[in-house]
């Protein structure tokens, strides 16, 4: 790695600019702008740098700066050169997937209208992204009956040309057939653009033209053309109306929010025109280099923005949060269109409504995403052998079981163990305690007695004989499969209590490591500081995940025992229940909630209960109702 002192270069212009850091291959990995030069290059150069914008300049080797004049001019160059060098180090928004247009070529002596997922090209128009391809399907349906012009390749027309017949598509009536010379090329060339005029500007104009031509083929009794009009009326209505939100009509606005999860984030986009939503998009932001305070907003505008025609921006994007550079990208966006441009955060309304709607697409695209990349085996690979590093294992942990303890004020305390193989949740092997809490309770405690247990178990079962077991048609416990790694849910004391445990039953070949929630921590054994991962790792993330399962799975098991002993409790009370109609009861109904809904004659059904005590059951819960249930303890106190 390079010293940054090494090439920290001198006199520095104070004048707005943009620069590029270098690395040895001479391949930039850096963009960035600002107002002063010489101010914003100086601080990579200071101590005390945030992890990623320390690796980068020791990573780089020379930087150099191109002086501009204005703030938008440095916006628009840093843009440029971001899209030019795509550098390592910038923020960088990606589609979670790709999006379908319907697209229109403009150039073409026969213009064609076709579905596309590719880049954009000069001379064509395109609208869209549809989010569902169904929805992009049945508008291009419609377009094809309300406004038959080509669809057929290149390669199809010039055919039908040269045979005079034209295509199916002709035959039913989605065709106009310029090939065989049904429709002139002038008329051809008139009905592409009211298609054009149609996507760009929704069925306000196109609408009542389609009325008053089906009013006039009805006055002419040419009912069966008028009834092919009407279909294509409902059909653009459909094609126009959003399933989204109800908006206001008088709304045309691009509505951008993103979300934040920690370490993640995503970027997502409505697109309103006239009331209606004509398309939504979602990015997923890359951070896992991206320097410590870069604009995620910024990025995310010169994502949808940067190849935009001026027609698809509008005069008003509305957002969740205001973008370090609002002036200047407001003036970028305001020259790209022609006309000025606005950037708004609502602050109640119908808008703000909108924008939360908008802000949980992002989220659930950001849920998608991490979904997707949980089960990549590439990515769980990476992520185990983070670990390894990061924790100086002798092997990879390729089974790592969590714990968790689950408790209120030292009531019904649980814990859970989860495993995880490969970086996949194994359920089949999840386990649950209950933790004997005679001699008192503390978190290290009943840490301590899981581990305890846990491990005692895969003691005995290496004690067997595997060649005795299969001989004799069993098989092993699955208790028997060691960790690799042991990961509880706590910091230092927590982590203590376990290495104690492992250390009393003499086990030395399974490491060990613990997650503290606050500022997410890994604690090892023996040492008086943490370690802390960076927070795009794929390691700590998949220990997160484990961590979090863990935790989950304990809170789970502590609901329903909690419940059980609220309900035992209640029970208690009825002095001709004994343990075994307890138990029945239990296992009828569930809850006093259910027993409480039930009839005298549903509860007499019950195994052991008849119709006096069925009877009894209903008057005491009944006279309950009136008193309330401590959650602490499960025991009833009178209401105030």
């Amino acid at each position: 790695m390079a010293d940054p002192q090494s090439y920290r270069p001198s006199d520095i212009p104070k004048l707005p600019g943009v620069y590029r850091f270098y690395d040895a291959t001479d391949t930039v990995i850096y963009v960035g702008k600002a107002i002063n030069l010489k101010n914003r290059l100086s601080n990579y150069f200071q101590g005390n740098l945030a992890e990623k914008t320390y690796r980068m300049v020791h990573q780089a080797v020379r930087v150099d700066w191109t002086i501009v004049d204005t703030e938008v001019e440095a916006l628009q160059l840093e843009f440029s050169w971001i899209k030019q060098y795509a550098p390592q180090y910038n923020v960088q928004f990606r589609d979670d997937k790709s999006y379908p247009y319907l697209a229109i070529t403009n150039k073409e002596e026969f213009p064609r209208v076709f579905i596309t997922r590719k880049s954009k090209r000069p001379g064509i128009s395109y609208f869209g992204p549809f989010t569902h391809t169904w929805a992009l399907r049945s508008t291009f349906d419609v377009v094809l009956k309300t406004f038959p012009i080509r669809s057929c390749t290149s390669s199809n027309f010039e055919r039908a040309k040269r045979t005079k017949r034209q295509c199916l598509l002709g035959d039913i009536g989605k065709c106009a057939a310029p090939c065989v010379e049904w429709i002139s090329k002038e008329d051809h060339k008139a009905l592409s653009d009211r298609l054009v005029k149609f996507m760009s500007n929704g069925n306000t104009d196109i609408v009542p033209t389609l009325r008053a031509e089906m009013e006039l083929a009805s006055s002419r009794e040419e009912f069966e053309r008028a009834s092919k009009i009407r279909d294509s009326i409902d059909a653009i209505e459909r094609a126009q109306e959003s399933a989204e939100a109800a908006l206001p009509e008088n709304l045309t606005a691009d509505i951008v929010a993103i979300h934040h999860d920690g370490a993640h984030a995503a970027g997502s986009i409505f697109i309103v025109r006239g009331g209606a939503i004509k398309g939504s998009r979602s990015w997923i932001v890359d951070q896992s280099k991206s320097l410590e305070g870069d604009d995620e907003m910024g990025a995310l505008f010169y994502s949808i923005y940067s190849q935009s025609a001026p027609t698809d921006i509008p005069a008003e994007i509305l957002i969740n949060e205001l973008p370090l550079d609002a002036t200047a990208l407001e003036s970028w966006l305001s020259g790209l269109r022609g006309a000025p441009v606005s950037l708004k955060v609502p602050q109640r309304g119908e808008k703000v409504e909108i924008l939360a709607t908008v802000k949980r697409n992002a989220q659930y695209s950001l849920i998608q995403f991490l979904s997707k990349r949980a089960n990549d085996a590439a990515v769980s690979g990476k992520a185990l052998l983070e670990i390894e590093e990061a924790l100086d294992l002798s092997r990879t942990p390729l089974r790592i079981e969590c714990f968790d303890i689950s408790n209120i004020s030292g009531t019904s305390v649980v814990a859970s163990m989860v495993v995880f193989e490969d970086g996949l949740a194994k359920k089949s092997e999840y386990r649950r305690f209950i933790i004997n809490t005679d001699e008192g309770f503390d978190d290290t405690r009943a840490m301590h007695q899981v581990i305890t247990r846990r491990m005692k178990r895969l003691l005995d079962d290496r004690s067997v004989d595997e060649a005795e077991v299969a001989e004799l048609g069993g098989k092993l416990s699955k208790f028997s499969y060691p960790p690799q790694l042991i990961v509880v849910d706590g910091g230092q004391p927590q982590v203590n209590a376990a290495a104690r445990a492992l250390a009393e039953l003499g086990i030395t070949d399974i490491a060990l490591c613990g997650l503290a929630k606050r500022l997410e921590e890994v604690w090892i054994p023996g040492s008086s500081d943490p370690l802390i991962l960076p927070r795009s790792s794929e390691g700590l993330y998949l220990l997160q995940r484990i961590r979090d399962e863990a935790h989950r799975f304990a809170i789970t098991f502590h609901r329903s025992r909690r419940s059980k002993v609220m309900l035992e409790s209640i029970l208690d009370e009825i002095p001709q229940l004994g343990q075994a109609r307890r138990k029945a009861l239990l296992e009828r109904f569930g809850s006093v909630a259910a027993i409480r809904k039930a009839t005298v004659e549903d509860i007499a059904a019950t195994p052991g209960i008849g119709s006096k005590i069925a009877a009894v059951i209903g008057e005491q819960l009944a006279a309950m109702s009136s008193q309330q249930i401590n959650t602490t303890t499960g025991e009833i106190v009178e209401s105030k």
